[in-house]
């Protein structure tokens, strides 16, 4: 019951744009119960907005480890590595 609850305030906060409010609120469920793959694929999501790639990406791993055809982490992981490569070719460019 906990868990739902902390899950539809995750959920909200991504609705409202607040991310890093919504990070918080996946965490803790993820403290509740670590098998529940969209809590993970919710947080990797709110990483990508943050530009929290190495962190999204983490996340992705974690659900493809437990479901290997979840089709959001695959997409997630990969605007991860992408979002990864951007800042990689910006660092070179400095």
């Amino acid at each position: 019951e906990k868990f739902k609850t902390l899950k539809n305030e995750g959920n909200d906060f991504v609705k409202k744009g607040k991310y890093e409010e919504a990070v918080k609120k996946y965490s803790e469920c993820m403290k509740l119960n670590t098998k529940e793959c969209t809590i993970f694929t919710n947080r990797a999501l709110c990483y990508l907005k943050l530009y929290k790639y190495e962190e999204a990406k983490q996340d992705c791993d974690h659900v493809l480890q437990i479901e290997d055809s979840n089709i959001k982490a695959f997409y997630r992981r990969a605007l991860a590595y992408k979002g990864l490569q951007v800042r990689k070719k910006n660092m070179a460019g400095i």
